[in-house]
């Protein structure tokens, strides 16, 4: 597993989410492209990251101006790749080996929940991409 490196300005997004929402964040994505930004927070912290009713994290919305993403870390790359992609009820997850030494992650989804997982312009698969290289070296994510 990778180690990943924050910024200084990473350490402050964090400071700032963990303030505002009492959760604590493990690791933070600025996403510009989809103008969100990704927390990733320890296990058995996502409740309290998003607060009742999704207040903390429309809190978190508010203060950054952006769209905020929060995902539960998890310690196998499939399980990660389940929580980055929720809430669409994933099948299975297989990691394979490319010819070229590069990690895909298959994932398959229930039909009905193939628009889910894919998102908006893509936008949750690619922050399962996002997640998954920085935190287990997985090279893509593709859904079946």
């Amino acid at each position: 597993m990778p180690s990943v490196k924050l910024s200084m300005e990473d350490m402050a997004l964090i400071a700032s989410f963990e303030r505002i929402t009492g959760a604590s964040a493990i690791d933070v994505v600025r996403d510009d492209e989809a103008h969100r930004i990704i927390f990733v927070v320890p296990e058995k912290q996502l409740g309290k990251a998003i607060g009742k009713s999704g207040a903390n994290v429309k809190s978190a919305a508010d203060a950054f101006g952006r769209t905020i993403d929060i995902v539960e870390m998890a310690d196998s790359p499939e399980e990660f790749i389940k929580r980055a992609l929720a809430p669409a009820r994933v099948e299975q997850v297989k990691i394979l080996k490319q010819k070229d030494g590069t990690l895909v992650a298959s994932v398959t989804v229930k039909e009905e929940d193939r628009g889910i997982a894919i998102g908006r312009d893509g936008r949750n698969v690619s922050r399962a991409r996002i997640l998954v290289r920085r935190h287990f070296d997985v090279d893509n994510v593709l859904i079946a």
